[in-house]
């Protein structure tokens, strides 16, 4: 047993770079458990920066100098990002607000309905039935109202979280941009100067990296702008609020849109009932979640991130578990990181990828 032991460390931790690169996710992992919180900013800045690398490359190919392709991009993602602040989430905090209002109301159409139900198929479900249904409505009713009251009034913590996050991450953006240079060569100069395995795993990394940021930002642009729109003609209450919600989803695979589904398929029915409204409603938001994930999704990840659906939803819940919501919104890139790392180990008598590249 000792031999066999013996054979598979040396088989797998016989190499230097192993060895650094398994010291390195350590001190990341304890670095980012250690900073908690803190992290969050500099983790959303990182996301921003990759989106924003391709437009300052395309700038490059266009014969700009790099001071002007950092400095042009960067303007541009400081007007969407204050535009953002200004008129889009002014609006979604008032639906949010006026979500918290309603729940009252909401609930008691909910158990108007559901009475209306056990009215007309009390062969399909029962008083008894209806009458748990309601009192589940209730709770979480509560439950919600109190959440966004203690969100709202007593997090005050939080709140100026937020606010400093509005001011930190443009900042760290910018200089992650114009020094990136600078920055990758101070952190690589602490790695050994034949690396030609850590080399193959970061160029993996970036690349698969670039290729998840870039394209789940442009669907989650996408998704929500559709399903804003969807929404809007339709009248549905709380329109920008589900939109921005639907949006967001797409960064949790599998997982995140079943679970916005819930909330816009309640809202649509309470508010229009099982009329023709409804139903165009829900038809209209299969159709944009069908072409999301049968013609955006491959045309945008269709060379890189083949990861197996059972993988990704481990992956958000293990990582949720670990790190909260921040854990879940970047589980697939720490999965593509940890899929790329055990693809490129060094394996004794066997070549790795990086080396085989």
């Amino acid at each position: 047993m000792k031999q066999i032991i013996a054979a598979w460390l040396n088989r797998y931790f016989a190499n230097v770079e192993a060895l650094v690169l398994l010291l390195l996710i350590t001190l990341v992992a304890a670095g980012l458990y250690l900073l908690g919180s803190i992290a969050v900013p500099i983790l959303i800045a990182l996301v921003f920066a990759y989106v924003l690398q391709g437009v300052v490359q395309r700038l490059a190919q266009l014969g700009a100098p790099k001071w002007l392709s950092v400095n042009a991009t960067f303007v541009l993602f400081l007007g969407a990002f204050i535009g953002f602040l200004v008129f889009l989430f002014p609006r979604i905090w008032r639906q949010l607000t006026r979500l918290y209002q309603d729940l009252p109301n909401l609930a008691l159409s909910g158990q108007e309905m559901a009475a209306q139900w056990a009215r007309n198929y009390d062969w399909l479900i029962s008083q008894k039935q209806v009458q748990t249904w309601i009192e589940v409505l209730n709770t979480e009713a509560a439950n919600i109202g109190q959440w966004i009251v203690t969100a709202s009034f007593t997090n005050l913590p939080v709140f100026m979280e937020i606010v400093a996050y509005t001011v930190i991450v443009p900042i760290l953006v910018y200089f992650m941009l114009s020094d990136k240079d600078r920055i990758l060569e101070y952190l690589t100069s602490f790695l050994p100067e034949d690396r030609p395995f850590l080399q193959g795993i970061g160029e993996e990394m970036n690349k698969q990296l670039e290729n998840y940021v870039r394209g789940k930002f442009i669907e989650l642009t996408l998704a929500g702008i559709a399903t804003y729109i969807l929404f809007s003609v339709f009248d549905l209450n709380y329109a920008a609020l589900l939109a921005f919600l639907v949006g967001l989803s797409v960064i949790i695979p599998y997982l995140g849109i079943a679970v916005i589904t819930v909330p816009v398929v309640v809202i649509a029915l309470m508010q229009f009932g099982f009329d023709g409204s409804f139903w165009s409603l829900m038809a209209g938001y299969i159709l944009i979640q069908a072409l999301d994930g049968m013609l955006l999704v491959p045309l945008l990840f269709s060379e890189a991130n083949d990861i197996h659906p059972l993988a990704i939803i481990i992956a958000v819940l293990v990582f949720g578990a670990w790190f909260g919501v921040a854990g879940v919104f970047f589980a697939i890139p720490l999965a593509i990181f940890i899929k790329a790392m055990i693809e490129a180990w060094p394996r004794l008598g066997t070549p790795s990828s990086a080396e085989k590249t």
